[in-house]
């Protein structure tokens, strides 16, 4: 009698424990993980700050179930060190096996995932770095941020046209800061400008006080300057120092140096400075007024252009997984990306089914006092523009 009841007190715990382990299964099943890797310390902290905001915001707006499955977030910091990006890439994909990798403060953290996003047949969503080249390092990387040269270019036709003639460049010596320059040296030479002094300085804490000197004594109309997001205030601090700002030497580039993040903190010495750029906190349509005022309220701080390439990232990752019938394979939901188009807090924007780089408005617009703080208020728009290099071929 003891043993028949304990063999089916066996049966019994083995039946459970299978149940248990299907239910798992099951529920495994009905979780999408995203993997979420950006520098939330070091110099480039306050872009994976917007970043992991604007994805919590959106989820909040838009809850945290998608075709049937469990939407988990799963956030790294990778401080913006590629050495670290790829062991936090491996170790999400290998061990969490996340569906989808994203972030990517830095072109160098880009690359560094694009091997195992490519072995893994796992998209890797680019919310932030801007090297053209970087959706061509993996059929599976989708960008929903920016490439430098949309921007560059236009703002060097801008400044041939508005009778700047000559420009010292300062830019981060990486691949974005080549980018940059690369495109804007094109563009503001044909048009007959000059370059009269060239300067990179290092990405990792730089000290902008000698090279800002070397811009002074070239006596330049204009600075073209690129730094990244996170840099542009101590660049304005360190200019306003060097008396930059009262010598009549104009601040142009890509917006990246005037990030609405940071802005507010920027002083009077960034006035007047003008940009081209994807996205401003002003920018008047009424999506992004309540993108503005929802971002403020979460987070009593004002969004940037990172903050949007995170919103839209995880918006283009949630309508991947409807528009697949919750298909959770990386090459069912690459196709349900590429194409894609919607409104944006920055505009209309597209991903280039071709490319699967993203395409989008960019603004002209000049730093102004408004109601007491410090915008970008645009002035001019150049719509639907496409990566000019990848336009090209």
């Amino acid at each position: 009698m003891f043993v028949r009841n304990k063999t089916l007190t066996l049966a019994a715990s083995a039946a459970l424990a299978a149940a248990a382990l299907a239910s798992g299964a099951a529920r495994a099943e009905d979780v999408f993980k995203i993997g979420l890797i950006v520098p939330m310390t070091g110099g480039q902290a306050s872009t994976g700050k917007q970043i992991d905001n604007a994805i919590k915001l959106y989820m909040q707006q838009n809850g945290d179930t998608v075709a049937g499955k469990k939407i988990q977030v799963i956030l790294k910091d990778d401080a913006a060190l590629p050495d670290n990006t790829k062991r936090l890439a491996q170790e999400l994909i290998v061990n969490d096996k996340v569906n989808v990798i994203a972030g990517f403060g830095v072109t160098p953290a880009a690359f560094a995932a694009a091997p195992l996003a490519t072995q893994g047949k796992i998209p890797e969503v680019v919310m932030a770095a801007g090297t053209s080249i970087i959706t061509e390092k993996s059929p599976y990387i989708v960008r929903t941020s920016f490439t430098l040269p949309q921007s560059s270019t236009i703002i060097g036709d801008w400044a041939v046209k508005n009778g700047i003639k000559k420009v010292a460049t300062l830019t981060s010596d990486y691949a974005p800061g080549n980018d940059a320059l690369a495109s804007f040296k094109e563009r503001f030479t044909a048009g007959g400008g000059e370059i009269v002094e060239e300067v990179k300085v290092p990405l990792q804490n730089p000290d902008f006080a000698p090279f800002l000197q070397r811009m002074k004594d070239s006596k330049p109309d204009a600075m073209f300057v690129f730094v990244p997001a996170g840099q542009g205030g101590n660049f304005m601090k360190q200019y306003a120092e060097r008396g930059l700002d009262k010598s009549g030497i104009k601040v142009i580039g890509p917006g990246d140096v005037t990030d609405d993040d940071l802005l507010n903190d920027m002083g009077d010495a960034v006035l007047g400075a003008v940009t081209a750029h994807m996205y401003s906190a002003a920018h008047p349509s009424a999506k992004n007024k309540e993108f503005v005022a929802a971002y403020k309220k979460a987070f009593n701080s004002r969004p940037g252009f990172m903050a949007v390439g995170g919103y839209d990232g995880i918006h283009l990752i949630y309508e991947a997984l409807k528009k697949s019938g919750g298909k959770t394979d990386g090459d069912s939901l690459l196709a349900a990306m590429k194409g894609m188009a919607w409104e944006s807090p920055r505009g209309p924007i597209s991903i280039d089914p071709e490319t699967r780089d993203i395409v989008q408005n960019i603004y002209i617009r000049k730093v102004e006092k408004v109601d007491g703080e410090l915008y970008n208020v645009e002035f001019q728009t150049f719509e639907a523009v496409k990566d000019p290099g990848k336009a090209k071929k």
